[in-house]
């Protein structure tokens, strides 16, 4: 569930005050055990041209989920292993004046309005409480049996922000300790319940293009023609917890499927329009030289299909998009993916691949907000998102697909920008790129030990290492306020924890 809402005049100040707090928590969950991994399941094959191969083996930590779930595990006052300090459940109050009483009042989500509100939490749950100053006066938040205590706020607008791991059971005051405000009445409840939050229906369907989702690799072969479909799917997906989202995509996933071919192929792409489409439709491939990409032939009606043949001239890692007119509409709503073009004799082997991209929403409504959300066309073009994505949807990569992975093993990440504005500062939290391939470039030689990759809207790369430590590692963008906004994933690599490599307290501390 999403409570974060803030009002318009008071954005940007709670925005600050939030980046502070969660900069903090990053460096923090170096410390936990690794998280408990969720259950997936790869689909079928799309399309020809686009079959996808499993992974080399199954992470013992995603089996050991299938068999137990962190409920079944949990005692009571014990903190399930679930638990992510870049996941925050995150409640926004702002200080007002109501019946004549100072008071603290919900805004967004189920709280919206509410006098004092009651903040639901459960057991394990990292809790975020952001606190906008409404009127001027002096205030702060104390949540004293946990212990959280924020800073003072005077200045109307003024904000700032609390967080405590809820690993009591329980309810819990908190209350403003300014004197004589609690007595005025600034002061609720905080309630612990047992057992892990249950995620709120939608009605959406499920557009997250698993990261394991696509082909392997071409290795050694003559160039050839190369088929792929793709189908235009306009459909409603689930963007959050309780939100949806009318998004436009390639294969009804966000991103497109991962195209791999090999330079000097023939690429034969059919574009299909479905008849109950709304808008016209197109792909232009940063990978074809030509006109538009090819999106000039590609301007499919609904209820038609269309075709065009391109040779992949130049290796490397390229975006594709829909060139559709608003071309920015469409690319915020899901319509981008990558294409491999590989050298000849492929990329260097590792154990593991994966498939992810970032984008951004411009919704009318302020991110977290529950129900049908719709396109905000000014927010848009003056480029103000409301949510930053992996994949195309918050939790995305941390509850329903995250990356799985073993100690010892090399993973390769291809990530792009589908955008359509922002630049990512993509980072895997406690990992080390050991290869970089800047700009999708595969032939010039990968740049080493790089911490944080940059990716401009419209662009990819390529990092590849080894893990060498069990835990979970988060994928961020290092604008690390979009963390705020929705944009975190999950690689959850089971096995050792190498105490070695990192360790809790001094240099001679006994390994464990």
């Amino acid at each position: 569930m999403r409570l974060l809402l803030v009002n318009h005049p008071v954005r940007a100040p709670s925005r600050r005050a939030g980046l502070l707090a969660l900069i903090t928590l990053l460096f923090a969950a170096f410390g936990l055990a690794p998280a408990l991994a969720q259950s997936h399941a790869h689909g079928a094959p799309e399309k020809a041209g686009q079959a996808k191969t499993a992974p080399a083996k199954v992470a013992p930590a995603k089996a050991a989920a299938e068999k137990a779930s962190p409920a079944s595990q949990a005692t009571p006052n014990q903190t399930p292993p679930t638990i992510s300090y870049h996941t925050p459940t995150t409640f926004t109050l702002k200080t007002g004046i109501a019946g004549g009483r100072m008071v603290y009042i919900g805004v967004g989500g189920a709280i919206e309005g509410k006098i004092n509100p009651t903040l639901m939490a459960h057991q394990g749950e990292l809790i975020q409480i952001n606190l906008i100053n409404g009127e001027g006066a002096e205030h702060d938040i104390v949540v004293d049996q946990f212990p959280a205590r924020s800073a003072v706020v005077v200045g109307k607008n003024a904000s700032t922000t609390i967080s405590f791991q809820a690993n009591k059971l329980g309810e819990f005051a908190y209350f403003c300790s300014i004197a004589g405000h609690r007595q005025a009445g600034m002061e609720g409840l905080v309630q612990v319940m047992a057992g892990p939050r249950e995620t709120m229906a939608s009605g959406g369907a499920d557009i997250v293009r698993d990261p394991a989702d696509l082909p392997g690799p071409i290795g050694q072969r003559p160039s050839k023609t190369v088929r792929v479909d793709l189908e235009t799917a306009e459909l409603v997906g689930r963007l959050d917890d309780g939100s949806t989202y009318t998004y436009w995509t390639f294969n009804s996933k966000v991103p497109g499927p991962f195209l791999r071919v090999r330079v000097g192929d023939m690429v034969e792409v059919h574009v299909r329009n479905p008849a109950n489409s709304v808008m016209a439709h197109s792909v232009d491939f940063h990978a074809a030289t030509g006109p538009g990409g090819g999106a000039h032939t590609t301007q499919t009606d609904p209820g038609a299909e269309t075709v065009v043949t391109f040779r992949a001239l130049k290796p490397g890692l390229f975006v594709y998009h829909c060139a559709t007119p608003s071309v920015a509409h469409h690319i915020t709503s899901g319509m981008y993916g990558l294409i491999l073009v590989e050298p000849e004799g492929g990329l260097p082997r590792v154990d593991r691949e994966f498939y992810v991209m970032q984008g951004e929403l411009y919704t009318t409504a302020s991110f977290g907000t529950n129900g049908m959300q719709e396109l905000d066309y000014d927010k848009l073009i003056s480029e103000r998102p409301e949510y930053f994505l992996f994949n195309g949807a918050v939790g995305s990569l941390t509850k329903t697909h995250p990356l799985y992975a073993n100690v010892g093993e090399t993973i390769r990440i291809f990530f792009g920008v589908g955008g359509p504005n922002f630049t990512s500062s993509f980072h895997v939290i406690g990992e080390i790129f050991d290869n970089v391939y800047p700009m999708g470039s595969v032939e010039a030689p990968p740049v080493k030990s790089v911490q944080t990759v940059l990716v401009p809207p419209g662009g990819a790369t390529i990092v590849d290492f080894k893990i060498d430590r069990g835990g979970n590692y988060v994928l961020v963008d290092h604008a690390l306020s979009r963390a705020e906004r929705g944009l975190a994933g999950h690689l959850i690599v089971d096995g050792p924890e190498n105490d070695a490599i990192m360790h809790a307290g001094p240099a001679d501390a006994p390994a464990r």
